[in-house]
């Protein structure tokens, strides 16, 4: 529940807390820009994706100019899913202990105001999309449909993961397209491993609300496989890795990347192992971590394009 200051219960002690004027808490809420992991996790198949054609392209990098657009697109944007998700949502919120106390089923920030809100997040999200290449710009543009319907798709399968992974691995084309203003075949397979891994940590995640999801009637994958999650997150996993793998073998990545691929591997193998779904705080460190898989592999595409104009 939230206090006195309108404080999140499921994120408490973060700068929003500390450091935020007072009226603008509920809104910085609203965007979850007290829990930066979110827009992380949408931020790295984009960086992923310009670094992976700067490998094709054989250049020392991505555009910074590139990577700074998409760094900042991805909070935004990412800030403009979750009002979204919290507007059709907002009576399922209440009704969820972890949740009640988002700001708009707490009263904070009435529904008129969160879509004026909604609004001017889209329409600076759109400032960004537009310092892109033609192309680069409808492939932006077309992501919204996948994200308009993802938060309904909980109450209609237990594969709600799926979309998430459609909308959240978008950047696996957007990085790509920005560079080289086309999509090619190393990109569907970048955006395809993206999605395996984005089912991987958000079935981690959707372990947090397994009762809650189970009594209010909504699905996840996380009640589809139950007690066989982890031989369900070994496959998604490993699905990822390969595909990945391939999309990094087609656009000309060399060692480098094959061993921080490997690194992200085990990095993954480790969360599976070492998970205790049962405990929402495990299942919330090893979903966290994730962004420091990503970050492996990252790094090996900034490497391994340095590594090709070195040698």
């Amino acid at each position: 529940m939230s206090d006195a200051s309108g404080r999140v219960a499921d994120a408490i002690g973060n700068w929003v807390d500390h450091s935020a004027p007072g009226w603008l808490k509920p809104y910085l809420r609203l965007t979850r820009l007290d829990r930066p992991i979110g827009w992380w996790l949408l931020l790295l198949p984009c960086w992923w994706s310009s670094a992976m054609a700067a490998v094709a392209d054989r250049a020392w990098g991505p555009s910074p100019w590139h990577i700074f657009l998409l760094f900042v697109g991805a909070i935004v944007m990412r800030g403009a899913g979750c009002t979204w998700n919290d507007l059709v949502d907002r009576d399922i919120d209440a009704r969820v202990e972890r949740t009640r106390s988002r700001p708009i089923p707490s009263g904070q920030v009435s529904a008129r105001a969160a879509l004026v809100f909604l609004v001017v997040q889209a329409l600076v999200g759109l400032l960004v999309l537009v310092q892109f290449n033609r192309f680069a710009i409808l492939v932006g543009i077309s992501s919204l449909a996948v994200v308009a319907v993802y938060p309904f798709m909980k109450r209609v399968t237990y594969w709600p993961q799926i979309f998430l992974g459609l909308a959240f691995s978008w950047g696996a084309l957007m990085g790509w397209a920005g560079a080289r203003g086309a999509l090619e075949l190393p990109a569907y397979l970048l955006y395809a491993g993206s999605i395996a891994w984005v089912i991987h940590y958000d079935t981690i995640y959707a372990h947090q609300d397994r009762e809650d999801d189970a009594l209010v009637g909504l699905k996840s994958t996380a009640l589809l496989f139950a007690e066989k999650t982890k031989p369900a997150l070994m496959a998604f996993s490993t699905a990822a890795v390969v595909l990945i793998g391939l999309a990094g073998y087609l656009a000309g990545a060399g060692v480098v990347f094959s061993l921080g691929l490997a690194v992200f591997a085990a990095h993954l193998a480790w969360q599976i192992v070492y998970i205790d779904l049962s405990n929402p705080d495990s299942c919330l460190k090893m979903f966290r971590a994730n962004r420091d898989a990503g970050l492996i592999l990252f790094g090996a595409l900034l490497l391994d394009a340095v590594a090709h104009r070195m040698f």
